[in-house]
């Protein structure tokens, strides 16, 4: 038998449910009549029939069986006690004796009060309850109705049952999954994090490399220019114009190499570690480089605006390089004839208006600071190869370069939280636009003028 909270549960029932689609609406209920008299049989299917139920007949106890043998989602029995060959009692230890039909109670129908014995008989076979004849019409409504109704109910918690065996199979399976997706989401992650300091090893390895090699390439470099030079000097007449004119490209094309690595160098050295930060004057290390390149703008005639920058959180070495390269640029590429302007001014933006910011820090305070000028430009469409080491969008005929210059500006400018775009267009200028974080810090009276004015 099945049990829930102490309830028999019928199987048929149960088979059927997990058969069909669940449903709220009552269950047909089935009786079994057993008489081995036609006219009890339909006296009783005539006084049940009103009130809906399916009665199947039986006129005898074998017949009962062989009927039970097939269909066994009854509701109730009513059996008769007195019947040939099986009387009831008979009928009802048989009925009994199989598993699946133990959950069917049995009324038992006498003519005759053969006393307490035979009561207990039939209680002690499974009964659960006596009807005299002649039988009351309303009294055997009552007392099918009771047997009904706990079917019903029956029933009912059968459906309850099986709903929440559907829900807790869905609620394990969600689980599971749930299971199965954060241990593939934690081996990801752990997958991630090796990779991650795989890279970092990776990079760590390149830069200590680079900077190695190139230190190292460095003494021969100078003793090559060392040597040119004294060649040059002492045997320029013995060598002839020709030989001066290799020894001089030889010389060139060694300045070439050692200005190649000095970039290298600066590129595996840009590196930022937070207790170098310190608050910064932009103005004045712009104010600085503006002096140390005053040559260069001098023979271009370069005109140059600084508007008022704010004082940041910066490491003041890495920065400058990254001013006086775009400005340096800036002189490099101009055109025939017309005077360079550069052209350097800065706002604050919130980081919801910062492309990239990290959502986390997207109520933060960013400094946007632009290095424009009026030379020769590029094409858009070449905005991203400008920043990749070595890549250069002119021949060293055209202009002279190592192609690391804006690399390192990129590196130095990330590694300081920050993020550099530019925008070009052919033959009008060029843009770029270095985002830097405001440090709370650096954030001080100092830079309370800029807040007023806001970008220059």
């Amino acid at each position: 038998m099945l049990f829930v909270s102490g309830t028999i549960l019928y199987p048929a029932l149960l088979m059927k449910f997990t058969t069909e689609n669940i449903s709220t609406d009552k269950p047909q209920v089935n009786i079994l009549v057993v008489d081995d008299k036609e006219e009890n049989l339909f006296s009783m299917e005539a006084i049940l029939e009103k009130d809906g139920y399916n009665i199947v007949k039986a006129n005898s106890g074998k017949e009962a069986l062989k009927i039970l043998l097939k269909q066994y989602d009854f509701s109730l029995i009513l059996m008769d006690v007195q019947m040939p060959e099986l009387n009831g009692f008979e009928t009802a230890g048989l009925i009994y004796e199989r598993e699946r039909l133990k959950h069917i109670p049995i009324i038992f129908i006498t003519a005759n009060d053969h006393g307490a014995d035979s009561l207990f008989k039939g209680y002690r076979l499974g009964g659960v309850d006596y009807l005299f004849k002649p039988i009351d019409p309303d009294l055997l409504r009552a007392k099918v109705a009771v047997f009904a109704d706990l079917y019903n109910k029956k029933y009912q918690l059968m459906m309850q049952e099986q709903k929440l065996i559907m829900a807790n199979k869905k609620l394990e399976q969600e689980v599971e999954e749930k299971r199965i997706s954060e241990e593939k989401i934690q081996v990801l992650n752990n997958q991630l994090v090796e990779n991650i300091d795989h890279l970092k090893a990776i990079n760590e390895d390149l830069e200590r490399f680079a900077y190695v090699a190139s230190h190292d390439l460095q003494e021969p470099l100078r003793k090559i220019i060392l040597f040119g030079d004294r060649l040059s000097g002492k045997y320029s007449d013995a060598l002839g114009a020709e030989g001066v004119d290799y020894l001089n490209r030889m010389v060139k094309a060694t300045g070439r190499m050692q200005e190649l690595i000095k970039n290298i160098l600066s590129f595996s050295r840009a590196t930022t570690n937070i207790d170098d930060l310190e608050e910064t004057d932009i103005n004045v290390i712009l104010d600085n480089i503006i002096s140390d390149l005053e040559v260069s703008i001098s023979q271009k005639k370069a005109i140059i605006h600084i508007g008022r920058i704010p004082h940041l959180n910066v490491i003041p070495s890495q920065i400058r390089q990254v001013f006086q390269n775009l400005i340096i640029n800036a002189l490099k590429f101009s055109k025939e004839d017309v005077p360079p302007v550069i052209t350097i001014s800065a706002e604050y933006v919130n980081g919801l208006d910062v492309e990239g910011a990290d959502t986390t820090n997207a109520n933060k305070t960013y400094c946007r600071i632009f290095v424009k000028d009026n030379g020769i430009g590029f094409e858009q469409k070449y905005a991203g190869q400008v920043f990749l080491i070595f890549k250069r969008l002119h021949s060293h005929d055209q202009f002279e370069g190592t192609g690391i210059g804006l690399s390192i500006c990129k590196k130095i400018v990330e590694k300081h939280n920050g993020s550099i775009s530019v925008e070009s267009i052919p033959n009008v200028g060029t843009t770029f636009t270095i985002t830097l974080p405001v440090n709370i810090k650096a954030d001080s009276s100092k830079n309370a003028e800029f807040k007023k004015i806001g970008s220059l």
